[in-house]
């Protein structure tokens, strides 16, 4: 079998959809993504936190990768990372993202593009105090997207980071920060076994106001 006969053979949505009922989509998107979060919770979505996270680097390039929500309320989505990472440094230059949900159990995307800007040192240490152990040591051990020269320096780093994490939980991680996406445009799209997908944007103005409009699929 080629590569293009096992992709062209995989199943999508091979489940009953949800239907979109648009009638019922509030004013403004934030009530909406939270029924829909704890709707793919309730669907047993896998990691249903879990996003693409897309920037742009000093030469205008686009990049992406996947990480957790940490939040989302009237401020706008969260998530956190080092300042110094690569996403880190690409924020800095270019403080705006756009944010990207795939939900596979009731065949649902969400999309949020905005300005982002960063938390308090407050904040962000609350936010790292709030994880796991393993998060923290993850965090203590740093140096994130730094060129590795032997993957048995990340295994000493780690080993020593967990013990601290698991000595001190309140231990601090200057690097770690609190980022929050304050979103100008959240699009909805309900995936149909027919194709006639729905796709629900709202826009914000400049007045902090919602618009919403329907797209073409």
């Amino acid at each position: 079998m080629t590569f293009q006969d096992l992709l062209h053979s995989q199943r999508v949505w091979d489940t009953e959809l949800p239907a979109f009922d648009l009638a019922a989509a509030p004013p403004a998107p934030l009530p909406l993504f939270h029924q829909w979060f704890a709707e793919a919770v309730a669907a047993e979505q896998p990691e249903p936190h879990t996003m693409s996270l897309a920037t742009v680097d000093e030469d205008g390039l686009p990049d992406v990768r996947t990480l957790m929500l940490h939040d989302a309320d009237h401020r706008g989505w969260h998530f956190a990372s080092h300042s110094t990472s690569a996403k880190g440094r690409q924020l800095a230059a270019h403080p705006h993202a756009a944010l990207g949900f795939y939900w596979a159990a009731q065949g649902r995307q969400v999309r949020v593009r905005g300005a982002v800007t960063t938390g308090t040192r407050e904040e962000s240490l609350a936010d790292l105090h709030a994880r796991s152990t393993g998060a923290l040591a993850s965090a203590l051990v740093g140096r994130q997207s730094e060129v590795l020269p032997r993957y048995g320096e990340l295994v000493r780093a780690s080993e020593a980071a967990w013990e601290r994490a698991q000595a001190d939980p309140e231990a601090d991680v200057p690097t770690w920060t609190l980022y929050v996406v304050e979103p100008t445009e959240v699009e909805f799209f309900q995936g149909d076994g027919k194709r006639r997908h729905v796709r629900l944007r709202y826009r914000r103005d400049g007045g902090g106001q919602w618009s919403r409009e329907l797209l073409w699929p």
